[in-house]
């Protein structure tokens, strides 16, 4: 009976082994599979998103555009608006001349779309080329040889890698014999890139057991941490820049402007400068732009540039874009404006002797920047060429000023003027300094964030406003007065002074029967707490405006701080 049991029992117990032994397999086939790492690749022209044979990818610093370049000719082209919007402004679309202008140390060339006359890609084709619906493409080898960029084209698939940001930039070294490079952090992702020990690779972000890096060749995907090495900071690495030489004075520059409206304002600059000292530069306000065809008013005395000379000061002749009549935004985008002012400018400059040109363009709108940048960039390159200072003024860097490019400016002229005033000007709604201290100091940081401290002049106002506020009104007014002038309101209105540390400025006010009276005093207090800010950042110099609003003190009190040892 038991021998029996036993013969009936050994089936079930064989078909239990069997169960648990598939059951096994199963298992271990399972783990296999879920932890076994894919090996399907990604087809590059579906990663770079590639259409066909004359598309290139464009991949920068580390970030795979929207953007595509274009193969013409076998050599890789980019869109001009690509170009000059994230590569580099100083190619500038003309369309009076249906040409690129490029503007280097050596002047001003124009690239014209099938021409290789004046510049050429390595295989002889012309730098720009335009197709037949009128996109304008210029060569990425030209577009290095003048920017500072690195640039790497690759084939199969078509791809153009740049870096043109080196800050913050990390490396990683692969330490795997069998390393890939995934679409996505897993093991199951596809495979981008199989990548060989040594090989470096851009880091860009860690993910704990994974990295997100780029391949030298322009793959972004992500890699097992344990494959490769702890980041390491490269330095910049930089291709061929065209080189601006700036002419620059060997001393600090102490400027006034001298607003001169008529010959008679000439006249009198000899009388008003007699007791003045320290001032090295004197910027007279000649000329002016009247119309839209570039002419320009003129004001410029030989006379008085001997008379400054003799003195031992430089004379810098302001232009201004005041006349309603011309509009920057229009016409400065024609090349023939552009040159007829320049030319003008440069022959008045010449028969009066003048030093130098400062450009005053206020109020600059957007739209206008792009061609304001180019009458920078073609003033100073015929002003150098006449060994003419380039200087130019600018309001406080705010947000909404962001646009005007301040850097891109300092690139090519000599001097950048911050102008630390009107920060409550005419037509603000509501009372108050016309430079206080923090005003004065954000200017400084924001300028000298974008270009070297030495290329900075602040500009501080010689007046200051006295507000009227009526009783019952919303409506507020002002009057401008000198440094005296201020001096005497107060004194005349028995008006009360307190300082106020954290604008570093005297305030007077005083109340009526039906308005309150104010004044954020410019005087000689005020003047060194800005002296003081623009010393300790070792600032280019100062300038002052204007002539004539100053008290007698303050000359001295600006040469302790500023010395220009001229």
């Amino acid at each position: 009976m038991k021998e029996q049991q036993k013969k009936k029992a050994a089936p079930v117990l064989v078909v239990l082994i069997l169960i648990v032994l598939v059951g096994a397999a199963g298992i271990v086939s399972f783990l296999i599979n879920r932890y076994k790492p894919g090996t399907e690749y990604m087809a590059g022209n579906e990663y770079f998103n590639l259409t066909d044979e004359n598309s290139v990818a464009l991949i920068q610093n580390g970030e795979l555009l929207e953007e595509q370049a274009v193969l013409i000719g076998g050599e890789p082209y980019a869109a001009y608006t690509y170009v000059e919007s994230q590569l580099n402004s100083c190619f500038y679309w003309d369309e009076e001349t249906k040409g690129i202008l490029l503007t280097t140390s050596g002047g001003v060339q124009t690239l014209l779309p099938g021409d290789a006359a004046v510049a050429k890609t390595p295989g002889g084709q012309p730098a720009v080329q335009q197709e037949s619906d009128g996109t304008v493409y210029i060569s990425l080898d030209v577009v290095k040889e003048y920017t500072d960029l690195d640039y790497a084209y690759y084939s199969d698939p078509n791809r153009v890698v740049i870096r043109n940001e080196w800050d913050g930039v990390e490396q990683a070294t692969v330490q795997s014999d069998t390393a890939q490079v995934r679409q996505k952090g897993g093991i199951k992702s596809l495979i981008l890139a199989d990548v060989q020990k040594g090989d470096t690779l851009l880091y860009l972000e860690n993910l704990d057991n994974w990295c997100k890096v780029m391949t030298a060749d322009g793959y972004t995907g992500y890699i097992q941490t344990e494959d490769i090495s702890e980041p390491e900071a490269i330095e910049a690495r930089t291709a061929k820049k065209d080189s601006y030489e700036r002419i620059t004075r060997d001393h600090k520059i102490n400027l006034v402007w001298h607003q001169s409206t008529s010959t008679e304002s000439n006249d009198a600059m000899a009388e008003m400068t007699a007791e003045m000292t320290g001032v090295n530069v004197i910027s007279p306000t000649w000329f002016s732009v009247t119309d839209e065809t570039g002419t320009i008013s003129s004001l410029a005395s030989a006379d008085y540039v001997k008379l400054a000379h003799e003195a031992g000061r430089e004379v810098w002749g302001l232009i201004d874009n005041f006349n309603e009549a011309f509009d920057e935004t229009t016409d400065l985008a024609y090349a023939s404006v552009r040159s007829r002012i320049i030319e003008q400018l440069l022959a008045e400059a010449a028969s009066c002797g003048m030093d130098g040109i400062n450009v005053d363009f206020e109020n600059l709108k957007e739209a206008g920047i792009p061609h304001y940048l180019q009458f920078l960039r073609e003033l100073t390159s015929a002003a150098h060429a006449q060994n003419l200072v380039v200087s130019v003024d600018t309001p406080v860097p705010q947000a909404y000023t962001m646009y005007y490019q301040r850097g891109e400016q300092a690139r090519f002229v000599d001097y950048m003027i911050v102008m630390a005033y009107d920060e409550h000007f005419a037509g603000s709604e509501e009372a108050g300094s016309v430079s206080s201290l923090p005003f004065v100091q954000q200017a400084v940081e924001e300028m000298t964030r974008v270009m070297p401290a030495d290329q900075v002049i602040c500009g501080i106002p010689f007046y200051t406003r006295v507000w009227t506020e009526k009783f019952g009104q919303s409506a507020i007014t002002s009057e401008v007065l000198g440094m005296d002038g201020a001096k005497n309101y107060a004194k005349e209105n028995q008006m009360t002074e307190t300082w106020d540390a954290s604008l570093g400025q005297n305030v007077a006010t005083v109340e009526t029967s039906d308005a309150r009276y104010t004044i954020w005093m410019e005087d000689e207090q005020s003047m060194e707490e800005k002296l003081k800010v623009i010393q300790s950042a070792d600032l280019a110099g100062v300038a002052e405006w204007k002539l004539g609003f100053e008290c007698a003190d303050v000359w001295s009190l600006i040469s302790e701080y500023i010395e220009t040892n001229s």
